[in-house]
């Protein structure tokens, strides 16, 4: 299994090439050169695993034997899932109107990252104890993945790990999460900036090609391929809990619905269509909308500024995995890409081609929710369930309850039923617990768990970055005085 560029003019590396690289030499992102494709045996079989196990027949295609034995593989996947707290890694609640609420939660962090994040953490330890290599990792962070990151690595003497934040964008938990942790090889920087914003600084440095290499440079955010191949197993779970039957041939069509910021999970979910899982894909965004701009008209376009929102991991304007889609639909066309991508970055803005437009519309279905389309939401599945959504998981909610009435429409249209019966999962990416002003808005009642509650009398630490303060300048001090003291 070999990685290539999206934009072509860097040279073909394995899992471990990947892994340990942030964004391609070339500015592009990895993707397999080849995806693995499954037949309705396979996907009858895999029927019956458990998340974890799901998780470790996926990484097995991506990942070749000969690089981590199978057996070693399967360890370091158990080794990843052992501090979550439910006993299925994740979990499907079924909730009435047909709501079906996949929860990705159940980490560390109580956020969807941590799933792929803690298997990440495990790959790189396992390849540095190997190689006897140290690296540096930075990470840009809307909110949940900083948390996650941090601790899938924390502790460790052979890597250290550089956060930075939007300071007032995180919810007060989230950033707690981050600041909290008092570990040597954990730097936290609390930059005065959006979630765009703190990317900059991030990409100036992988674009320093000797200072990259010189300090082992990568990255954790949802450009790493490990994250996005991790995350595939999110749909395929999702399918095999909500498909009625797998006896009919060809196998029915499940609808997932994935809430969507920098687009690592919605890739996810066009990679396993891609394997053959027969799935029907809607991207929900808030109300920067940018994926959804993009899949209704093809506009592929900054706003004038990103707007924060009770969806706060969301609030994102360069959801720089798009690429990796839009690299997939065009047929693996690179020198396409590299020509998009390199007009989008100094236009901010970009019209897609008309043919890939349309395969990108056929592909996906999309839509965006307002705070108050999330309030309401949030309302309307507490007072139906007595279940507390987080603002995130509400905005795909929102798309379920702006469906038509199924139930309804079948018996005014009986004949047309097979088309209403289409069984949705809606993928839930963080506990509501992480977002108490969201709930309050909504006038519901937060429950949090004693370690969150916990997190407001610990000890914090952080390195504020200002405005107009030169930040890439102040990540290469702490990076070289991090090295020094190695």
């Amino acid at each position: 299994m070999e990685y290539i560029s999206t934009r072509g003019s860097t040279g073909a590396v394995d899992f471990e090439g990947a892994l340990f690289s942030g964004y391609a030499p070339d500015g592009g992102l990895f993707m397999p050169r080849r995806i693995p494709s499954l037949d309705g045996d396979t996907l009858r079989r895999w029927s019956c695993l458990s998340y974890r196990d799901l998780v470790k027949e996926l990484c097995s295609l991506f990942i070749t034997a000969e690089l981590v034995p199978r057996s070693t593989l399967n360890d370091l996947i158990d080794r990843a899932f052992s501090r979550f707290r439910h006993k299925d890694v994740v979990h499907l609640s079924k909730l009435k109107d047909g709501l079906n609420v996949l929860e990705l939660w159940h980490g560390v962090t109580y956020a969807f990252k941590d799933l792929s994040l803690s298997c990440t953490g495990q790959f790189l330890q396992y390849f540095l104890e190997t190689k006897q290599k140290h690296v540096t990792i930075l990470v840009g962070t809307s909110g949940d993945t900083g948390s996650s990151a941090i601790e899938s690595v924390r502790g460790q003497k052979n890597m250290d790990i550089f956060v930075l934040l939007p300071k007032g964008f995180c919810t007060q938990i989230q950033e707690l999460q981050m600041t909290t942790v008092i570990e040597d090889n954990v730097h936290v920087f609390a930059a005065h900036g959006n979630s765009d914003e703190i990317d900059e600084p991030i990409k100036e440095l992988f674009a320093d090609v000797d200072f990259a290499r010189k300090h082992n440079l990568m990255s954790l955010n949802s450009v790493n391929w490990s994250r996005i191949m991790v995350q595939i197993a999110h749909h395929f779970y999702a399918y095999f809990q909500c498909v009625p039957s797998l006896d009919a041939t060809p196998l029915p069509v499940v609808e997932i619905v994935v809430p969507t910021g920098g687009g690592g999970n919605i890739t996810a979910g066009c990679i396993a269509q891609k394997m053959g899982l027969p799935i029907r894909l809607v991207a929900v965004v808030n109300s920067n909308d940018i994926i959804h701009r993009t899949v209704q008209h093809g506009d592929f376009s900054l706003s004038e500024s990103m707007k924060a929102t009770l969806a706060s991991a969301m609030d994102i304007q360069e959801p720089y995995n798009m690429e990796r889609i839009l690299w997939l639909l065009s047929g693996s066309d690179s020198s396409l890409m590299k020509a998009l991508m390199e007009r989008f970055s100094v236009s901010k803005s970009l019209k897609l081609p008309e043919d890939l437009h349309r395969k990108l519309s056929e592909t996906l279905r999309s839509c965006s929710a307002s705070d108050e389309d999330i309030v309401r939401a949030m309302q309307r599945c507490w007072e139906e369930n007595r279940y507390l959504l987080c603002p995130h998981s509400a905005v795909a909610a929102h798309y379920h309850y702006s469906q038509p009435d199924r139930a309804c429409l079948r018996q005014k249209f009986s004949c047309f039923s097979f088309h209403f019966s289409t069984p949705r999962c809606c993928l839930a990416p963080a506990s509501a617990a992480k977002f108490q002003d969201a709930l309050l808005r909504a006038g519901l009642v937060p429950q949090l768990p004693p370690e969150i509650t916990a997190l407001t009398a610990m000890e914090t630490r952080s390195t504020p970055l200002e405005r107009g303060q030169d930040w890439a300048q102040a990540l290469r001090e702490r990076i070289e005085a991090a090295a020094q003291r190695r």
